[in-house]
C-alpha cells in the first residue's frame, strides 16, 4: 500500500490578507496553520510533503518552514511562477498573479507520483480531515472511471465576519458523489441570511448547510494528465487576459460534465478556519490556543 503525498499549496500573494500569512506564526508556540497540516498529515499516514511556493520566497521557506520538517518526514518544494508554461506558449507581459490553483498543482507533476491531496497552506482543516481523506487514498480504486474525493464543510462554518469569501459552491447527488462546483466570489452574511454577490450585482441566497470546498481535495497521478490537456486550452483562449485565472473549479467541472472522473463528497466532523483578513487573525490565534489547551 502507497502511502499518499499532502501538496501544499503556499505561493498564494495572499494581497487581501497583507503579506505573507503562510509564514505568520498564529499558534501559542509560534506555530503557522503549516505546521498543524503537516501534524495531521504525519499521524494520518501520509507519506511525504510538497509545497508549491514562489522563488521570491524560497529563503523564508527554508529558514522558516523546512527546517520544521525536514527530519520529520520527506519534504520537497516546486516553484509556481509565471513562466512555467507548456511549449510554444509565453508569459502576457501584462500579467501580475500567478495563473491560479489548477496550475499550481500541474507544477508539481514531476515530484507526485502517489495518491495525493491538495490543500491551502493557510487554511486549518482539522484532524478529522486528514483521517478520512487519508484512508479514501489508501484504498484500492475501483476499475473503470477514476475516483477521486474533496472533504466537503457547511458554508455557514467558512465564513468571515470581516468581508466577503469565495467558496467553490457543491452540488451532490444521491449518491453523495459531486455534481457540480461553482466558484463564488463575494459569499457575506446578510443580517440572518447567507448571499452571494455575482459580478453583475445579482444577489443569491444560500442555505447555511451548503457544501462547499475549501480546497482539500485527493487525487491519483492520473489527475495530472487530463490537467496538462486543461491548461492548454485555458493558455489559447484566455491568455489574452493577464487576469484570468486557472482554478481547480474549472478542471473538476470539466471531469464532471465530460464523465473521465466521480468526485466523492468526503463526510468529516472537523471544524474549518482561515485568515483571509488580517481582521480574522486573532479569532484564529483563539482557536488555535484552545485546540492546544
Amino acid at each position: 500500500m502507497t502511502n499518499p503525498t499532502l501538496l501544499i499549496l503556499a505561493a498564494g500573494m495572499g494581497s487581501r490578507y497583507g503579506g505573507l500569512k503562510q509564514l505568520d506564526p498564529l499558534g501559542p508556540n509560534g506555530e503557522t496553520i503549516m505546521d498543524y497540516s503537516v501534524k495531521y498529515a504525519i499521524e494520518s499516514g501520509y507519506g511525504k510533503i510538497v509545497f508549491v511556493i514562489r522563488r521570491s520566497m524560497e529563503a523564508d521557506f527554508r529558514e522558516h518552514i523546512l527546517s520544521r520538517y525536514i527530519d520529520r518526514i520527506p519534504v520537497e518544494y516546486v516553484f509556481q511562477e509565471l513562466d512555467v508554461l507548456p511549449e510554444g506558449f509565453s508569459v502576457n507581459p501584462e500579467r501580475v498573479k500567478p495563473y491560479g490553483t489548477a496550475h499550481a498543482i500541474l507544477v508539481a507533476k514531476d515530484a507526485v507520483k502517489e495518491p495525493f491531496t491538495v490543500i491551502n497552506a493557510d487554511d486549518f482543516y482539522g484532524k478529522d480531515a486528514f483521517m478520512v481523506m487519508a484512508k479514501f487514498l489508501k484504498k484500492e480504486q475501483p476499475a473503470g472511471t477514476p475516483h477521486f474525493a474533496m472533504v466537503g464543510y457547511k458554508l455557514e462554518n467558512t465564513l468571515s465576519e470581516n468581508g466577503t469569501v469565495s467558496r467553490g459552491v457543491c452540488t451532490a447527488n444521491e449518491r453523495g458523489e459531486l455534481v457540480k462546483i461553482q466558484e463564488m466570489t463575494q459569499i457575506g452574511r446578510d443580517g440572518d441570511t447567507i448571499q452571494n454577490i455575482a459580478p453583475d450585482g445579482t444577489k443569491a441566497l444560500l442555505n447555511a448547510d451548503t457544501p462547499v470546498s475549501m480546497n482539500f481535495w485527493g487525487f491519483t497521478p492520473l489527475f495530472f494528465e487530463k490537467l496538462d490537456e486543461q491548461f492548454v486550452e485555458f493558455l489559447t483562449t484566455q491568455n489574452d487576459n493577464p487576469k484570468s485565472e486557472f482554478q481547480i473549479p474549472t478542471v473538476i467541472n470539466y471531469f464532471l460534465q465530460s464523465g473521465k472522473a466521480r468526485i466523492e463528497i468526503l463526510k468529516s466532523d472537523a471544524k474549518w478556519f482561515g485568515v483571509t483578513y488580517k481582521e480574522d487573525r486573532p479569532y484564529v490565534v483563539a482557536r488555535l490556543a484552545e485546540l492546544e489547551d
